[in-house]
């Protein structure tokens, strides 16, 4: 499978990701004869959830004890039971799924599997599809704990750790036979997260290497600010922070290092990124400020900062008395501008969530924030608020970048978040062409 796409820009070679490399991965879960077989039944549900695409390999043995018919209905595929399939591909299956799949997981693994394993022995589908494999191979063992403990099983287990395969611990505890030992095989969660970090990790290693943001340091802010009138009232705006987010998720994805500041709002951090989460405006500008020191590379400004607070907070809750209640407010800082005006100032981009005039208050805020880029939206869409999943932005950016404004046709929060890396990606590591670029 592609991990990765190339692309040519003036002579340097640059990577674009997709943000969600699961979708296009393809495992093999082979399951041998035990009676841990009713796990990876479960595993297997685990593993289509998170969106991999799964074709299950059963032994005889395995047979034994579950029906191929409820493998069939859970991965959405037909089982593979026989060495020579007249239905597959020259009746050869073994060359077939070799080809096809990028992790072979064998769980459980029996005793006798891991000794085939280690012998070479190719007499069935799954023997033969391990010789037959360039693919990732990983074992979750599951036997008796003194058929664990036999001397002939871990010499088997130390030959298919230096033939490179990963042999995943089994966990201690009762077993079916009534023997409390080493030789449960794990639970079919943590198989399916240790399955999830792995293809996580090699597409890391790749963004970090080839990412079209590998080596910078992205800080976003995200979501809304609440300002404190007292210990229960706040003032603060609509905004979900999904935007800021998706654009988290997507600079990680790209390659770079990634500290989220956010606001108050009820989101999973995005795997990968760094998390740091404020209240008010002044503590959001404290947070970037150090940022800056740790060294910032690029600073997006997604977030809806209030723009004013309360003069005096009060320190007990205010009672209700009459039919007003005056506040006195005071401005808040200017995150963005701020962070632009720094001297060792990182690329800024800014956002503008307007609900009239969109572009013309987009541009005046480009010049007068001293920014590089903004992304502007139309809030008062009720199909690309802030509530919504989707999004649809003109970006703009400074004057010296001599490029063109960018038109993102509505699409999904995440596909938005893609093109918006791209144009910071392009902007970064624009060269004028022409002397009229100067």
């Amino acid at each position: 499978m592609i991990l990765w796409a190339p692309l040519q820009q003036k002579g340097k070679l640059f990577v674009s990701f997709d943000l969600s490399v699961i979708p296009n991965k393809n495992i093999i879960v082979a399951v041998t004869g035990g009676i841990a077989a009713y796990k990876s039944a479960i595993l297997v549900r685990r593993l289509k959830d998170a969106g991999f695409n799964i074709r299950v390999v059963m032994t005889k043995g395995a047979q034994a004890f579950v029906t191929p018919l409820t493998f069939q209905a859970l991965s959405g595929n037909s089982v593979h039971t026989e060495l020579l399939n007249p239905e597959a591909e020259a009746g050869m299956g073994h060359i077939e799924l070799a080809r096809w799949a990028d992790l072979i997981l064998v769980a459980p693994a029996s005793c006798d599997t891991l000794a085939k394993f280690a012998a070479g022995l190719a007499d069935d589908l799954l023997s033969t599809l391990y010789l037959a494999t360039k693919a990732p191979v990983w074992v979750a063992p599951a036997m008796n704990q003194q058929m664990w403990a036999a001397k002939a099983t871990q010499r088997n287990l130390n030959t298919l750790v230096e033939d490179g395969v990963h042999v995943i611990m089994p966990d201690a505890g009762a077993q079916a036979c009534g023997d409390v030992g080493l030789g449960r095989m794990p639970e079919p969660e943590d198989l399916a997260y240790q399955v999830i970090k792995y293809f996580h990790q090699a597409q890391r290693t790749i963004a970090e290497k080839f990412g079209q943001l590998a080596g910078k340091h992205v800080v976003i802010t995200a979501g809304p600010t609440r300002e404190s009138i007292d210990p229960v009232r706040y003032i603060s705006n609509h905004s979900t922070g999904k935007m800021g987010f998706s654009l988290a998720a997507a600079c990680y994805a790209a390659g770079a290092k990634v500290t989220l500041i956010a606001g108050p709002v009820s989101l999973d951090t995005p795997n990968g990124v760094r998390r740091i989460n404020v209240q008010s405006a002044v503590k959001m500008l404290d947070t970037s400020m150090q940022m800056l020191d740790e060294g910032c590379d690029i600073f997006i400004a997604t977030a809806a900062v209030a723009d004013y607070r309360v003069a005096e907070v009060a320190e007990h809750k205010i009672k209700k008395s009459g039919d007003e209640l005056n506040v006195s407010l005071i401005k808040n800082p200017d995150i963005v501008a701020t962070i632009a005006q720094q001297e060792k100032r990182p690329f800024m981009v800014g956002f503008a969530a307007e609900t009239r005039n969109v572009e013309e208050y987009a541009a005046g805020k480009l010049v007068a924030k001293k920014l590089d880029m903004i992304a502007c939206n139309d809030v008062s869409r009720a199909d690309i608020g802030f509530a919504s999943d989707e999004n649809a932005m003109t970006v703009f950016f400074a004057e010296h970048y001599q490029m063109q404004k960018r038109d993102l046709e509505k699409a999904s929060k995440q596909e938005i978040s893609q093109q918006l890396v791209d144009a910071i990606h392009d902007a970064l590591n624009r060269e004028p062409e022409t002397e009229e670029d100067f």
